[in-house]
């Protein structure tokens, strides 16, 4: 019975031939300061973020660093991770992340910062 199972394979792989992996279309989208911009940038698209990535936190560089973490951003019509880093404390201030929110069917992005505490 070779010959049904090596027909399977090869119908299989003809047709998993014409299989194209192309980024999704842009839609429309407005991206502000694309990284560690303030809280203020503003980003509108049609197309949800996929799951944050699971970073390795490298070791810390220097005694006090604060570890900005990684984000999904927006960069040429698609999401592009922006990959966490080290970072000197500012005295009075705290890190605020980025974050995706949905809003009226579209997701919004909020710039993380420095903000005052």
């Amino acid at each position: 019975m070779p010959q049904p199972r090596l027909l399977i394979v090869s119908l299989s792989a003809v047709l998993l031939s014409a299989c194209v992996v192309a980024p999704y279309p842009y839609r429309g989208g407005y991206a502000g300061p694309a990284y560690g911009g303030s809280s203020e940038s503003s980003v509108m698209v049609d197309v949800a973020p996929p799951a944050p990535y699971v970073e390795v936190v490298p070791a810390m560089p220097y005694a006090g660093a604060v570890w900005i973490g990684g984000y999904w951003g927006w960069n040429g019509g698609r999401h592009q991770w922006a990959p966490g880093r080290w970072e000197r404390p500012r005295p009075g201030y705290r890190w605020q992340p980025h974050a995706w929110v949905q809003q009226g069917g579209r997701w919004h992005q909020q710039g993380g910062g420095w903000t005052r505490f």
